[in-house]
């Protein structure tokens, strides 16, 4: 059991193992009911442990919050469905090509009974990878075709016609970058759902939970509120592969990340997202019911703040959050 969470360590969380371990073999001492009294020794590491985990975890970089958002015990899509909604009916397909399993969505109860609010109808949308080898193959890791993006537009266009708010749910490293893909249209089928989003009729809450890469994740990222989870990134390339551009080598992904300041606290801060959603101390893989929890209070929040809103109202705010986005002068 040991050596199988030791393989799920990230490099900077092992020395909190390390001392962990120590903790566990000196209460297993004191349990065995020595001549040597340990509880003041174990107060004394617990302590340290305690310290330590703080210490990391509250001063992360922005490379380490990347590796916590690609962590494989973090929550997925399915994961915040089965705990958010009730009632999940996916849809599949696009009308003109076909299915795509790394793009999900369908019709669920909200249960935000549980966080103020109301049980509601939503139309739930987002990208799916894999927990294991076949289903991660199956699902292209989470990478949309364009079959993907114009079920997304379809499933959306649905939920405007029953008038129902959309909640889109980002975790992807990107568009599938297969030739298919290109010949199939990748790039028009993420600029209509951009055109389509932005004046669709409905409530929109955009909620970015690991992986935010490039059109990929903006495909179906244009909402009224966008919430991202704390540990998540968004940005316009991945760390690795701006490295690999730059410095035609994966070896400065870090001085990448740290440049492309992609992490929640960045963007907030640029007007980027509208709010950081809090995780478990270590990240959502440490207590993904929690983190789940935690999503949950936001979306009921913002869903609560816009519902009233006139379709007038509603539209003109949308727009007028993304115009204001980035800086321009004028000579």
């Amino acid at each position: 059991m040991a050596e199988k969470q030791s393989s799920r360590l990230l490099e900077f969380e092992k020395p909190i193992f390390e001392l962990e371990q120590k903790l566990e073999e000196m209460r297993h001492l004191d349990s065995d009911g020595g001549a040597e009294n340990l509880s003041k020794s174990i107060k004394s590491m617990e302590k340290r442990v305690h310290e330590l985990r703080a210490s990391i975890y509250q001063n992360l970089t922005r490379w380490q919050r990347v590796q916590i958002a690609r962590h494989p015990d973090r929550p997925y899509t399915m994961d915040h469905i089965d705990g958010l909604t009730e009632g999940f009916i996916e849809f599949h397909g696009d009308r003109l090509f076909g299915d795509d399993p790394a793009m999900i969505g369908g019709f669920a109860t909200f249960k935000g009974s549980k966080f103020g609010y109301r049980d509601r109808t939503v139309m739930i949308v987002g990208q799916q990878k894999g927990r294991n080898t076949k289903m991660r193959k199956y699902r292209r890791f989470g990478m949309p075709n364009p079959e993907g993006y114009r079920k997304a537009l379809r499933l959306m266009k649905m939920a405007a016609k029953f008038n129902k708010p959309v909640i889109t749910l980002l975790d992807t490293p990107g568009a599938f970058p297969g030739l298919e893909a290109e010949e199939r249209g990748q790039a028009q089928a993420i600029a209509m759902n951009l055109f389509e989003m932005a004046r669709l009729p409905v409530p929109i809450i955009v909620n970015l939970i690991g992986d935010g890469a490039s059109g990929g994740a903006l495909g179906i990222g244009v909402g009224d509120r966008i919430l991202m989870m704390e540990n998540a990134w968004y940005s316009v390339i991945s760390p690795e592969s701006c490295s690999s551009i730059l410095w035609h080598s994966w070896d400065f992904k870090e001085e990448a990340a740290r440049a492309l300041k992609l992490t929640a606290a960045d963007l907030i801060q640029l007007g980027i997202i509208d709010e950081i959603v809090s995780e478990p101390l270590g990240g959502a893989h440490h207590d993904p019911a929690v983190a789940i929890q935690s999503l949950g209070k936001a979306i009921a929040s913002n869903l609560s703040d816009i519902e009233g809103y006139s379709t007038k109202k509603l539209l003109k705010e949308r727009l007028a959050k993304f115009d204001s986005m980035g800086a321009f002068a004028e000579e």
